[in-house]
């Protein structure tokens, strides 16, 4: 089948559509059903009657913006009428839920007449905390959004004229940055006059371009004041009407610095582009065809072409859903009234400043693992990077209370955390080690410090205050590969072939290791050639807090060398790898992943004491389980017996002062149902978030049957156990993950 044929079936499928409306709170009892609705409600209504600010406390209004439209102006299609411009507005919806978490009533009205349409939308104020209006022609949609903002006492936003406007604002900023060029000084050209156009000139103006050099083209050729005093152009197109003689647009584009299509595509040519002043920028926004193709463009000149579109299949796309999810989401959070020009500006200056971050693997994998660095293809940031939302919206927030038109004051680093606990339960619990990180940052060494990933993910930590981190590797593949990523980064390095303290950590490595087979020449070697060994004498010898490895290596091979140099910590034998897993409303930790094939009671009570320990530097007060498949003592043998003996010395230790009980089968651990109805003499007064599995082959299996499986996002190996932070990674992890990795080292290494 084809896209046409494809995208029926995907809207017919039941249920038909593209959205629904499902309950937030419970309606399993006759109460229930009394609090929803009669008798109950009658007490919130009355509440609201008194006081209409209390709609925000008690009812959804908070989080629902009505999409409206007449379907006079769909893109694409034109004026279709309302019932057609349904399955847009419903798309319009999953946008704002998928993307921000924004729930959408979608208003189709059959009415053109903007005095009807003016009347309606304000009457239905007491239902939205904001309205997205979407698909009305120009020149109409000025007057609507104009009245409706003045009538309303809740934001008005018509996206077809300003979510333009703000993505390419964005791309402006960042694109005169990349070829060196003052805004104020750059001569654009917009090819189209309609509401879109006009926003985004109205638009760059408020950025800081120049009005005087800012050349209008409509369907007739250039806007001129001539033109404008005969009557030839609406209202709306004279406010740029310029005193310059006609023409039409390629005499427009003759040596212009910005070219802005919102009209039709294939009307610019290669030479209209030869024409255009040094290092153009080309924002061809026509969908589905640009104004000029994406190829023609670039090779049209020798010089850099900066060049975006509307398409998704090139670099730089222009794309509204960078903008109207977080500018809604900030300004509802913030119960602001309007949505006002600083809003607008702080969102486009937050989606530049955003580009010029180092992107997220999951973001490059997301797009085919093509480049994503700050340049000539990279100026706007993707759609599908997370951090739009938690980058944009506390901006937006901010400029509302700083402008005047928020009815609650914010503050912004809470609710950016807010915001990202939207995202996942995993950003809210690595955002409260992450945060422990910053209020004293240590030093981290990164001994596979040549890697890609390992130079972006110091580049985060010192970006974000989290650590200290020092690259371990040569100190020119180190300086190419930062000049290659483009990172404003000067790592501190250390290169252990040359590093004034080898010899010194070579006697040190003699000394720990000589009665373990170990000559000082072999030790001599190991420092200057293996940066596992090097870092972990680093550590040992307090020249670094803490040490990441594993990320190139296989996991025993990694974890040898400190296990060897640093070792195990006073109070422990062993040492136990723990995956955090966290779910949408639940946090788990497991344990042993990655060490002891097949502990024994002694083992099973020491991990079980590690990881509740590092259970609470999560702010997580741990309740543990020993896992098996038995239920206290309903089979009996060696290896049920192992738990119950590990239950028992813990129960015996003093120092044990968290509850944990087994052995148990897995769903007794984490069903409370189970726990409560068949086994209430157990000592666990909720569900385990500490899971101990017998052996290592099952603890991996569950944990990664949970991940894959069960949805759960993973945070680890945390390395428990050691005398001093180590941590090593999985080959493969991400950037993210060794970065959240720091933060726990860095925790780990303020109780040192």
């Amino acid at each position: 089948m084809g896209l046409d044929d494809d995208a029926r079936e995907y809207h017919r499928e039941e249920p038909p559509g593209k959205i629904e409306i499902s309950t937030t709170k419970p309606t399993n009892t006759q109460r229930d059903l009394s609090l929803a609705y009669s008798p109950g409600v009658a007490a919130p209504c009355r509440d609201i009657a008194a006081d209409p600010g209390d709609a925000y406390e008690y009812t959804a209004k908070g989080n629902l913006v009505g999409v409206v439209s007449n379907g006079s102006a769909v893109l694409g299609l034109g004026d279709i009428g309302a019932q057609a411009s349904k399955p847009v507005m419903e798309g319009k919806g999953v946008l704002f839920k998928r993307f921000a978490d924004i729930d959408v009533f979608d208003v189709e009205l059959d009415e053109y007449d903007p005095d009807e349409i003016v009347r309606t939308v304000s009457s239905m104020e007491p239902t939205f905390g904001g309205v997205n209006l979407e698909d009305i022609k120009a020149p109409e949609c000025f007057e609507i959004e104009s009245r409706l903002r003045e009538e309303m006492d809740v934001p008005v936003f018509h996206d077809d004229q300003h979510g333009t406007a703000i993505i390419s604002g964005a791309a402006l900023l960042n694109a005169a940055d990349v070829v060196d060029k003052e805004l104020a000084d750059l001569d654009i050209v917009f090819s189209g006059a309609g509401a879109s156009a006009i926003a985004t000139a109205r638009f760059y103006v408020s950025l800081g371009a120049d009005e005087d050099n800012i050349t209008m083209c409509d369907s007739s050729g250039i806007i001129t004041e001539e033109r404008a005093e005969s009557g030839d152009v609406n209202e709306f197109k004279r406010e740029f009407a310029r005193d310059v003689p006609g023409g039409d647009l390629a005499d427009a584009m003759e040596g212009a610095d910005v070219f802005v299509g919102l009209s039709v595509g294939g009307i610019v040519s290669k030479e209209m582009v030869r024409s255009m002043a040094d290092d153009p920028v080309i924002f061809a926004m026509a969908n589905p065809d640009p104004e000029i193709a994406y190829e023609d463009a670039k090779a049209a000149r020798d010089d850099t072409v900066i060049m975006a579109t509307g398409r998704s299949d090139y670099p730089n796309q222009v794309n509204n859903v960078l903008g109207f999810p977080f500018i809604f989401r900030g300004a509802l959070d913030a119960r602001a009234t309007d949505i006002n020009e600083e809003m607008k500006r702080a969102a486009a200056e937050a989606l530049a400043d955003l580009a010029r971050q180092d992107v997220p693997d999951a973001v490059v994998k997301a797009y085919g693992d093509q480049p994503l660095q700050f340049g000539p293809d990279y100026v706007i940031p993707k759609p599908l990077d997370p951090r739009v939302l938690f980058q944009v919206a506390p901006a937006v927030a901010q400029a509302a209370m700083d402008s005047g038109v928020a009815r609650r004051d914010i503050d912004v680093d809470e609710y950016t955390e807010r915001l990202e606990a939207r995202l996942g339960k995993s950003r809210e619990m690595m955002r409260v080690v992450l945060n422990k990180a910053r209020s004293d940052p240590k030093t981290v060494a990164l001994a596979e410090g040549t890697d890609e990933k390992m130079i972006r993910a110091a580049y985060q930590m010192r970006e974000q205050g989290i650590a200290d981190p020092v690259l371990l590797g040569d100190r020119d593949d180190i300086a190419a590969t930062t000049a290659e990523l483009g990172l404003d980064f000067d790592p501190e390095v250390v290169d252990p072939e040359e590093d004034e303290k080898a010899d010194e950590y070579a006697d040190r490595l003699y000394e720990l290791r000589k009665r373990k087979g170990i000559t000082r020449s072999e030790a001599g070697e190991l420092v200057s050639r293996d940066t596992n060994f090097f870092g972990s004498v680093m550590v040992e010898e307090d020249d670094a807090d803490a040490l990441l490895t594993g990320l190139t290596h296989h996991y025993p091979s990694a974890l040898r060398p400190p296990l060897q140099v640093i070792g195990t910590h006073e109070d422990a034998e062993y040492v136990a790898g723990v995956y955090m897993l966290t779910f949408k409303n639940r946090v788990v930790f497991c344990a042993d992943t990655t060490v002891n094939q097949q502990p024994d009671e002694e083992v099973l009570a020491e991990v079980t004491k590690h990881t509740a320990e590092l259970a609470r530097r999560f702010n997580v007060e741990p309740r543990a389980a020993m896992l098996s498949y038995s239920n206290f003592g309903s089979v009996d043998n060696p290896g049920t017996a192992k738990p119950r003996r590990a239950v028992e010395m813990l129960h015996d230790d003093p120092d044990v002062d968290f509850p944990v009980d087994g052995e148990m089968q897995a769903d007794t651990a984490v069903v409370e149902d189970i726990l409560e109805d068949t086994y209430e003499f157990a000592d666990l007064d909720g569900p385990a978030n500490v899971l101990v599995f017998p052996n290592l082959e099952a603890g991996n299996i569950g944990y990664k049957l949970l991940q894959r499986l069960g949805g759960a996002e993973a945070i680890g190996p945390m390395l428990v156990g050691m005398d001093k932070p180590v941590h090593v990674m999985q080959r493969g992890d991400e950037v993210k993950d060794i970065v959240n990795l720091a933060g726990v080292a860095v925790v780990d290494a303020q109780q040192e």
